[in-house]
């Protein structure tokens, strides 16, 4: 009876311990069933978080694309108005250019033509006045020619004062007017003193005697009387 009974006891611990030993091993296998689970859940975790991620940043490049095409298209439409804009000015330019050069041209044909009718009208004048003096120098020639047969000097002279009356008509025709100088007060701009003398019935600045004719032309002095002035 003792003998079994301590049997017994013997026995209780190594059974406690066999129990102990299995329940540890179902423990370790139960641990070591989850850990394949535990290292798929984590799998499928970072797979997901990779498939949020990228199509987080699909999105993301999807709003980046969306928030450019606007400003792209703006930025096409600033460069067409632009280009635009450039266009016209250059179009406008070359009308411009166009139009000053044919204005240049206007004005040089212009210039051409009134220098031309200016020296055309020159000639013109220059020939009407030669054309009247011919006869004056026609009367020259007969009073030379007349003086010359018969040495006669009352002849020569009244040809020679026809001649000078005849020459006097064609300058007066042609606007020439004789300055007025002999007792008149003189005018520095009509005259020309070249010698002062006292003269006690003459007031100073009175002019005495006409040295050399002066003459107006068209109203503007052409050449100033040359005179003898009192003092």
């Amino acid at each position: 009876m003792k003998d079994t009974e301590k049997r017994v006891d013997d026995e209780a611990p190594e059974a406690v311990a066999e129990e102990a030993g299995a329940v540890n091993d179902d423990a370790a296998a139960e641990v070591e069933a989850d850990e394949p689970v535990a290292e798929q859940d984590t799998e499928q975790d970072t797979e997901q978080d990779t498939e949020q991620d990228a199509g987080d940043e699909a999105v993301s490049e999807r709003a980046d694309e969306s928030a450019e095409e606007p400003a792209a298209e703006a930025a096409e439409e600033i460069e067409d108005a632009i280009a635009a804009d450039l266009d016209k000015a250059r179009t406008e330019a070359a009308l411009y250019l166009d139009d000053l050069r044919r204005l240049q041209a206007d004005f040089d044909n212009y210039r051409k033509r009134t220098l031309r009718e200016q020296t055309a009208r020159t000639a013109s004048a220059s020939q009407a006045l030669v054309a009247r003096l011919l006869p004056v120098l026609d009367n020259f020639e007969l009073a030379v020619s007349a003086a010359e047969q018969s040495r006669d000097f009352d002849r020569m002279l009244k040809g020679v004062e026809m001649v000078l009356g005849a020459l006097r008509e064609v300058l007066e025709g042609e606007g020439l007017v004789k300055i007025e100088a002999e007792g008149k007060p003189f005018d520095p701009e009509r005259h020309e003193a070249v010698i002062a003398v006292e003269q006690e019935d003459a007031e100073p600045g009175t002019i005495l005697d006409i040295v050399r004719a002066g003459y107006e032309l068209g109203g503007k002095v052409l050449r100033p009387a040359m005179v003898k002035v009192a003092k």
